[in-house]
């Protein structure tokens, strides 16, 4: 079964630091740009970082130096480490596979979505 399944979110204050995972099923997880999106409420969907093949990263300009995305291919497992998060990352955190590095932040280049993972930042 071709599947995305998050983990990891919760609730911090401003300032701390939160890592979610990733599991991927059903596919060579190694061959494929994975990525990171989040949303939040009355907001839309926004990407946040990506990965491809070789280990090439891009993020959003939001990010300002303060996640970083990783993956371990033998355990088909994608990461993002968030650090100094701010109230305005709260939001539903969803991995995604994504079929081209080109405009990765756009939804209609995502193919299959997690079913997200919830990130609640307090200030």
């Amino acid at each position: 079964q071709v599947q995305l399944v998050e983990s990891g979110g919760g609730s911090v204050q401003a300032g701390g630091s939160l890592r979610l995972s990733c599991v991927a099923s059903g596919f060579t997880f190694s061959r494929y740009c994975m990525g990171w999106f989040r949303q939040a409420p009355g907001k839309e969907r926004e990407g946040v970082a990506i990965i491809d093949y070789s280990g090439k990263t891009a993020y959003g300009d939001f990010v300002k130096g303060r996640f970083t995305i990783s993956k371990d291919n033998g355990k088909n497992t994608l990461f993002l480490q968030m650090n100094s998060l701010e109230p305005g990352d709260t939001g539903m955190y969803f991995c995604a596979l994504v079929s081209q590095w080109y405009l990765w932040h756009q939804q209609d280049r995502v193919v299959l979505w997690g079913q997200g993972t919830q990130v609640t930042v307090s200030s």
